[in-house]
């Protein structure tokens, strides 16, 4: 069943034969879809290209790496001026189950204050392990914040929230979005009628003194940004969130710790870390060279 209304937004970035292949079956559930390529080559840009002509799907080729928000936001300004009013935004790993699209929109039909919502997102799953994270709720029963990857929404909320900040690059896009989303009246909702398969990083199970645990094992150029945006959100969401701003430094003090306790390259991620703190604390913002 195709959703009449909706145009998936995919960022891609040296996809895989396999995510390449996915893009069939995000093509036939919604009735546009939109890849935004951010400076693949070869082998890997050659098969979006032949893609685009088998699943009738608009290719967008950045050239270069631009980040995660700016590619979202190429992405769904193409689709408003085509006229659709609703953008799924997707990763390129992410695979929808059967009538994703339907039960997203579903979900929001059924939702009491429909109207206010500017982003509606579905449960997330781990396709390996079958296990679902935690989400912090607000009171409104939402989750406080949430990840782009299966998000449906308006197009109406970019007029009224702006667009992703592409000072970001990549990482925190969608958790400053979602308070962003907040702080202007509007609201962060969910669902567990609708399951996406997610894998957030590459997660590995270890044992540490007795415990057990999942490190996400990002690279150390993401940790970077990671340590470096979530700083960004906190000065900026703080005073507006307070109570939120310190459940989200708790858990992102935690994932640090699980990372230096059992991931590879602990010096050069720790290196990361400390300049991503120090450009976090000083305001030095998008893409950062030599990492």
């Amino acid at each position: 069943m195709i959703a009449s209304n909706a145009c998936a937004i995919i960022v891609s970035f040296r996809p895989t034969e396999a995510m390449v292949a996915n893009l069939a079956s995000i093509r036939a559930q919604a009735q546009g879809l939109v890849v935004v390529d951010n400076g693949s080559d070869g082998e890997s840009l050659e098969r979006l290209r032949l893609a685009s002509q088998s699943f009738e799907f608009e290719l967008v080729e950045n050239g270069e790496n631009v980040g995660i928000a700016e590619a979202l936001n190429r992405g769904v300004r193409l689709a408003i001026a085509k006229g659709f009013p609703w953008v799924i935004l997707l990763d390129q790993d992410s695979k929808l189950t059967n009538g994703f699209v339907v039960s997203m929109f579903a979900a929001w039909q059924s939702h009491p204050m429909r109207e206010r919502i500017g982003s509606m997102h579905p449960t997330y799953r781990n396709p390996e392990t079958g296990l679902v994270p935690a989400v912090l709720r607000a009171e409104d029963g939402g989750p406080v914040a949430s990840i782009t990857s299966g998000a449906l929404m308006p197009a109406w909320i970019f007029e009224k929230a702006g667009w992703f900040d592409s000072d970001f690059f990549i990482d925190w896009v969608d958790i400053e979005y979602c308070l962003r989303i907040r702080a202007a009246g509007y609201l962060v909702a969910d669902t567990t009628e609708a399951v996406l398969l997610h894998t957030a990083g590459h997660p590995k199970r270890v044992t540490f003194l007795g415990f057990s645990f999942q490190p996400s094992h990002h690279s150390a150029v993401r940790r970077y940004y990671i340590s470096r945006n979530r700083i960004a959100v906190f000065r900026r969401y703080w005073r507006v969130f307070p109570r939120w701003s310190m459940l989200l430094m708790y858990e992102a003090f935690r994932e640090t710790v699980k990372c230096f306790l059992a991931e590879e390259e602990r010096p050069r991620k720790l290196r990361s870390l400390l300049l991503g703190t120090w450009d976090g604390l000083t305001g030095r913002m998008g893409r950062r060279q030599g990492l």
